[in-house]
């Protein structure tokens, strides 16, 4: 056995994470969503998937249509610039590559739970003693000491549980708690992952000293929902009125024109004022209840009402012009297929074209930072399950899975 593999790929990693070695037993979104941005940014990442049963690897590999049956759209946004590597932990020998890999890794990131890992020999005390250095990140569902601890956790039911869900019956949606129609929680903590897996790298920067690092999806996104909405129970004692009244005003959400949408948000006193005079009502700025940013925040739904009641007076194509004269935010309404073919997004390349040998021709996104120094880069295609297999087992000095 001979260390971390010299792995090869389809182009050359540029990226500020280049050199970083990342053992990824993460699946579905929250984990791969991390690790997607290490791998983006030039981290070696070796994704350890178990290749058996029906639908075996990553579940996320077979949610929607793909060109080979286990490279789904969601699994592909999320596995681009990755190695795959079938291993079962329960077996001796597959268990004797993770301990290799392990041994020379900077991070071990999974979202297994704790007493999964520990029947399995790779709880954190476990792969300290053959790593000390090692920076162990753990995505849970609800953290150490609560009594949801071994509690399963998925994006539903922590938008449910942290208030989230809440807001859109505050706001008067259909007068019912919904769910936001897209995995915010899991992406949300993917990114509070990332933050947190970088803190403890820059700790043993100066250091040397690895830790155990958990990131608790409830916890964090809870923190998430309540930066803003913890509003009137912020000082004790409170007064009962949580939410931040512009986030639940029912006016709030663009706005109908003549001929379709647009996204309007004067800000500034200026702004609001000009934006009053355009929209023909220049006395409106001038009345109590919006003479101040305290007054306008108190009566939000009956601003938001006004601006709805002034947009419709114009087409789309007439309010952006004028708005970007006199400096007021404000956007075009996108569907979402609308987006495909966006000037900005086009201009900038934020939509790739990628042809690779088994996923044939595709789209992916660009990863969106820009490093003057170092650019994140795509320099491989997501991979089928275990395609690395004899790559990495080679690279080890083991034998390949049917030996």
């Amino acid at each position: 056995m001979s260390g971390w593999p010299e792995l090869q790929w389809d182009t050359e990693p540029t990226g500020p994470l280049k050199g970083l070695k990342i053992v990824d037993m993460s699946t579905v979104v929250l984990g791969p969503f991390a690790t997607v941005n290490f791998a983006d940014m030039g981290a070696d990442v070796i994704k350890v998937e178990n290749g058996e049963g029906k639908f075996a690897g990553d579940m996320m590999r077979h949610a929607g249509d793909s060109p080979t049956g286990d490279l789904g759209p969601i699994f592909s946004s999320l596995n681009r610039n990755k190695k795959s590597v079938t291993l079962n932990g329960k077996d001796d020998d597959d268990k004797a590559v993770i301990l290799e890999l392990l041994k020379h890794a900077d991070v071990f990131f999974h979202n297994v739970r704790l007493a999964g890992m520990a029947r399995l020999g790779l709880d954190y005390e476990s792969v300290k003693a053959i790593n000390p250095g090692i920076v162990y990140v753990h995505c849970a569902g609800f953290g150490q000491g609560g009594e949801y601890e071994k509690r399963q956790a998925y994006d539903d039911l922590i938008q449910c549980a942290s208030g989230f869900a809440s807001l859109f019956e505050m706001r008067g949606d259909s007068g019912r708690p919904l769910y936001m129609p897209s995995l915010v929680a899991d992406k949300t903590i993917g990114l509070f992952a990332v933050n947190a897996t970088l803190a403890a790298m820059y700790h043993k920067e100066k250091t040397g000293e690895g830790q155990f690092v958990q990131v608790p999806m409830f916890e964090a996104f809870t923190w998430f929902n309540m930066v803003e909405n913890l509003w009137g129970e912020t000082f004790i004692p409170g007064n009962g009125k949580m939410a931040y009244t512009r986030s639940i005003n029912p006016n709030r959400k663009p706005y109908p024109t003549k001929d379709g949408y647009i996204g309007l948000v004067p800000y500034s006193d200026a702004q609001w004022e000009k934006f009053f005079e355009l929209g023909g009502k220049p006395g409106v700025f001038q009345e109590p209840r919006f003479a101040t940013y305290t007054e306008r925040t108190k009566n939000i739904t009956a601003l938001y009402a006004l601006i709805e009641e002034i947009a419709a007076t114009k087409t789309t194509d007439e309010w952006l012009p004028l708005l970007d004269e006199h400096n007021i935010p404000a956007m075009r309404y996108n569907k979402i297929a609308d987006v495909l073919d966006d000037p900005h997004l086009q201009q900038v390349g934020f939509w790739q074209e990628r042809e690779g040998p088994k996923i044939g021709k595709y789209r992916t996104i660009k990863h969106p930072v820009h490093y003057s120094a170092s650019p994140a880069n795509i320099y491989a295609d997501p991979p089928t399950l275990g395609a690395d297999n004899d790559e990495i087992r080679g690279a080890l000095g083991m034998p390949a899975n049917d030996e």
